[in-house]
């Protein structure tokens, strides 16, 4: 079982750069067509003050921190049997190329059903720019098959 105690942990901070590159490739990677993503003339055409944030890109300043998952290290989670359950995101502002955003992490929850079989562990996140303001929140569910 895990260790419940754990609920409440909150990891490290950390920023990251958000580069137009990186913003260009997310968007081909998603399918997303729209040339706001990837043009920053369409973008300020738009309104937009540089390239925005595609949706769901907040996932991948997760992936930015110090270390990979850093849940899985946390926890003792064995990779080979964590299933990635569910993502909610909720959007408070507009991430742009040239922002710097901070991650800020913890562990919401932990829980189990079918007697243990497969437990949850539930992970909030909210990101916010330079600005010092709060432009997103999400939430992701991890299955654990014990």
């Amino acid at each position: 079982m895990l260790d419940k105690t754990k609920i409440g942990h909150e990891f490290p901070l950390f920023s990251t750069e958000v580069e137009k590159g990186r913003l260009r490739f997310f968007a081909e990677a998603i399918g997303e067509r729209n040339p706001i993503y990837t043009d920053e003339s369409a973008a300020k055409a738009a309104g937009y003050s540089a390239i925005p944030a595609p949706p769901t890109f907040m996932f991948s300043v997760d992936l930015d921190g110090p270390d990979m998952l850093p849940i899985l290290k946390l926890l003792n989670l064995d990779i080979g049997r964590v299933l990635h359950g569910t993502q909610d995101f909720e959007y408070l502002g507009q991430i742009y190329a040239g922002d710097s955003i901070t991650q800020k992490s913890k562990i919401a929850d932990i829980y189990d059903k079918r007697n243990g079989a497969l437990e949850f562990v539930v992970q909030e996140s909210t990101y916010t720019n330079q600005n010092d303001e709060l432009v997103g929140r999400a939430q992701q569910t991890l299955v654990y098959r014990n």
